[in-house]
């Protein structure tokens, strides 16, 4: 997973109020799937 120092403070401190905290964990998990993405288009495809 992506560690975006500025999200992941926001993310997952429980003093963030609740709707920040949401948006701040969907962005990381849209950063880490993004990337995921961007690494399975590089890895090399095989079909028989």
């Amino acid at each position: 997973m992506n560690h975006i120092p500025a999200l992941w403070t926001v993310a997952y401190d429980t003093r963030t109020r609740p709707l920040p905290r949401l948006l701040a964990r969907t962005a990381v998990r849209l950063a880490d799937f993004v990337r995921a993405l961007a690494l399975a288009d590089h890895q090399p495809f095989t079909s028989l």
